[in-house]
This record gives structure tokens, sequence and C-alpha cells, in this order.
């Protein structure tokens, strides 16, 4: 749980978090406990209270931005009748093929629904269970008693606004994943009639829907003293993550993308229509700007290749990460990375690394796929593998980069570069010579998500119109392309590419 106290020309001034822990269950469950939401909420809230008394009393607005993919059934009375229910947890995905399985049939799923899937809200149920359309499956048969009290279904960004405000909504984002709604008019998200009455959860139990900078009450007394707030401030419905960083990171004008470099990754911009590139997994959904689209394509697993690396290879007393003097704050890691980048050729002396730690989503979806170091000889060092791994994310983005390119129907020159991982100048130097296009690094990479969560609520409450926004951004390095970097990067690209069509049936054998 995170909280940030920011200015609507997007400066953060405090930063609070507290752990909230994730419980795995067998079956495949993943589980998190709403209430320890709300009580860290009021525990981060307070720690801003003490840090920054005088921005804390000028506040008048909250706004939220969340994980997505979320379940949590509630009561008539607002109470969370089941943990939540989370964005991992793939147990519904045998309940999703029985309700919506027939001949012809696609993964287990009819192909005429999927179909209109498409054409009505531009994607489809994942068929691995994770989303809250097998979420809400999954509690109607296995928990028929929860089932028969549960006044409504509401993904994480809908529960928090309930506790808020004590209204219960969904914004045009947070119910995409139920794949209820009809998408085809940005400014008018509507439950779709006929995909609800398949959907196998009765219609009264989903939210109302409501646009991601409607102001939508005020703090309920009880959420204002848990808070350390006025009873006045407003609440802004907010967005889900996805969709909060494609504002943070200012890139609100058409066609202009921004890499989000964190534990997944994704290349986002905003587009002016609705359109699904089904081969590369890459669609463009309902999101914050009201007449517009967010077009997302999905890297499975970016900054966690790092995480492997510094958990699995890197010990916790490893000179490495003394170098890097690691518990610092949250960048140390890459200030040990740094140092040792540079002294490798791109390339990694031959060393490839493909970063497919937990399957892929785009530009293919393929679950089997798998994590692995090539060529690795009896001179290679630990060196050569650490730049492996960070050339292995850079080459895989390339490699989603030009799905991006076909569906915005241009090459991308420059990108935006947020996250985690653009702390990191040498992985941002990578990619500009990987993608051989320009990055522009955000001044504070880590705070886009509260900047883009502070922007919709500016833009909610009248302070600004999402055409400012692009005007505040804070760009803190440029980083471009090494001309003579270039056919050793193309040269690596090709053989990646022919690693994947050779791997993928083995992998498909192995990982059954």
């Amino acid at each position: 749980m995170k909280a940030a106290l920011v200015a609507a020309d997007g400066t953060v001034t405090g930063w609070a978090e507290r752990p909230v822990p994730l419980r795995v269950l067998p079956g495949g469950g993943a589980e998190q406990d709403p209430d320890a939401w709300w009580t860290a909420l009021g525990q981060v809230a307070a720690d801003l209270g003490r840090a920054h008394p005088e921005a804390m009393r000028a506040v008048d607005t909250v706004c939220a931005s969340t994980q997505g993919e979320g379940t949590i059934a509630v009561d008539a009375a607002g109470v969370a009748l089941t943990p939540c229910i989370t964005w991992l947890d793939m147990r519904g995905a045998a309940h999703l093929r029985r309700q919506f399985g027939g001949f012809p049939a696609y993964q287990g799923m009819s192909v005429r629904r999927i179909a209109r899937w498409l054409r009505l809200t531009g994607g489809m149920p994942s068929v691995t269970g994770k989303d809250p359309a097998a979420h809400m499956l999954l509690v109607r048969d296995t928990m028929p008693a929860v089932y028969e009290r549960t006044a409504a279904f509401l993904n994480v960004l809908d529960w928090i606004n309930l506790k808020l405000t004590g209204r219960t909504v969904a914004t045009v984002d947070s119910i995409l994943t139920s794949w209820v709604t009809d998408n085809r008019r940005p400014g008018a998200v509507r439950y779709s009639p006929a995909l609800v009455a398949d959907c196998g959860i009765d219609a009264e139990k989903l939210p109302p829907i409501v646009a991601c900078t409607d102001v939508i009450g005020t703090l309920t007394p009880a959420a204002a003293a848990h808070l350390g707030l006025p009873g006045s401030v407003r609440v802004v419905a907010g967005a889900i993550d996805n969709t909060a960083a494609a504002i943070g990171a200012g890139t609100t004008r058409d066609h202009e993308p921004h890499l989000y470099l964190g534990t997944s990754s994704w290349i986002a911009a905003h587009v002016p229509r609705k359109k699904t590139d089904v081969a590369a997994g890459i669609a463009a959904v309902p999101c914050a700007i009201g007449d517009r689209y967010l077009m997302t394509a999905l890297q499975a697993t970016a900054g966690a290749n790092l995480t492997w690396l510094r958990d699995k290879v890197v010990e916790y007393d490893d000179p490495l990460v003394s170098a890097g003097h690691v518990g610092r704050d949250e960048g140390s890691i890459f200030d040990a990375f740094d140092r040792i980048l540079p002294a490798v050729p791109p390339g990694a002396n031959g060393v490839l690394y493909t970063p497919w730690l937990y399957g892929e989503r785009a530009p293919v979806d393929d679950s089997s796929l798998r994590a692995g170091f090539f060529n690795i000889s009896l001179d290679t060092t630990r060196s050569d593998l650490l730049r492996a791994v960070f050339e292995g994310v850079a080459l895989n983005t390339r490699w989603l980069a030009r799905a991006v390119d076909r569906f915005l129907g241009a090459p991308v020159t420059s990108l935006a570069i947020t996250g985690g991982g653009a702390l990191s100048n040498s992985w941002c130097q990578i990619f500009a010579d990987v993608l051989g296009v320009q990055i522009r690094r955000d001044a504070r990479p880590l705070a886009v998500n509260a900047r883009g969560a502070g922007w919709i609520g500016a833009v909610g409450t009248g302070r600004l119109s999402f055409a400012d926004i692009p005007d505040l951004v804070r760009t803190d390095r440029v980083f471009e392309p090494t001309p003579a970097h270039r056919a050793t990067y193309d040269e690596v690209f090709a053989v990646y590419r022919d690693l994947h069509r050779r791997l993928a049936p083995v992998y498909r054998r192995l990982n059954r």
C-alpha cells in the first residue's frame, strides 16, 4: 500500500508505503485481505501526516490507482465476503471453460463468443482464469452461500472507492476484464445486455459504471477519520495501474508511446479508435481520457528477471551487492549493475538470454515459454550473464515494438521510459541501442502511478485538462541510440527470434 502527496503540477511532496501480504494457495490460488489494504492505507496516511503536516492539511482531493484484475464479493452493507482473488489467481480457469465453451472452440472457448467479445470489448477473458470473469464464476460455483449474499463484485479500485465514499461503482477500466461491456464508444462505455446475459453472473451484482475522472462523492465520516482528512475532501474515481501510468508518464497525446519498466513491462499509447491485434495480443481499451482508448502491449516479465538475478544469482552477502549499497534506496541495486554493464561489450560476448520466466503475453501469448541463457562457454563471466539479462529484456521489447509499430501505423522513433527499471542508466542506453530509438527518461520514474492518479484527480476537479499534462512532464535525461552498435544488435535480434521459433515447441512439451 502506497500513498503520496501530489500537487496539480505533478510534484510529489511526500511518499509512504507499507507491505501487505500475499497468500498463495494450493491449486493456483493467490489472495490478499482487502481489510489489510484499508488498515495499511490509514497507516501510510498517518505517516504522511507526521512527515508533511502542512501539505497534508492542504489535501482536498483523493484519487486512487490500484492493481487490476482482482475480485472481491461484498454484501449490501459493503462488507467483504471474500478475500481479494488477485490477478495471479488461476482457480477459475475450469469454470470459465464450462461457462463459455462450445463448438468450434479455441483454447476451450467458443469461437462465436470470442468473436463477440472482440467486436464489443476489444479483448476476451484470459483462458488462465486470472480475470474477474473467471473469479466471479469461481465464487458462484464453489461458494454458493457467499454468491447468494453478494450484492456486488468489485475490482480492487472499486473496493477502495467504496471504503472512501460508501458508493458502489466501477470505472470504465476496472470493469473491462469482467468482459461484459460495450466499448465501441469510448465516452459511453456501458453494459452489453448480450454479454451480461451470457456471463453467468446476475446482472444486479455488477456495479454502475463511471468515468475515471468522475467525482464520485466525498469522504465518509469513517474514511475521513481513518485518513486524518476533512469530510469535505472529494474522491475522484481514479484508475487501475496501467491506465494511471499512461497519464503519469505524460503521454496523453495520440500515438505517443511510453515504456513502463517494472516487474512486468508494457508499451502503451493513447489512440482515437478501438482496435485489436489478435495475433500479437495487443488491444486498445477504455482509459482515463474519456474520448480515447489506451493501446497496451504487455510483456509478462521484465524487472522480474532482475529480481530473479538478485535473489538467485547474486547472494545477499555478495560483493556486488555491497558495491551498490543495496538497501540504501529503491534504486541502489542499479548502482551496482551500472558499474559492471558498461565494461561488457554490446552482445554480452556472445551470450543470449530469453526473459520468459513465467511465459509471455505479447507479441505471443504462450504460457509455456521459459527463460534461458545460451552460448555459455568456459570464457563466460558473470558480468556477461548480467549484461545478457538486461539485453534479453530489451530484445523482447524490440520484438514487441514491431507489433506496436504496426498497430500505431508508423514506426516509433522516441519513447518515454518510466517505472523502477528506468533508474538504471545502462539499461536505458541498452534500450536505446537495441530498439534503435530515442529514450526519454522520466525525472521520477518510481512516482509515475502516484503522479498519474494525482493528475486524474486534478482533471476530475477542474484544475487541469489532459492536454495540459505533456507540458508538465520533467525529463531527467535523453538516451540516443549508438550507431556503432546497430549491426551487433540487428544480428543478435535475428538469433533471438530464431531461438523462439525453434524452442517454443520444446517448451510446450516440457511445460504441458
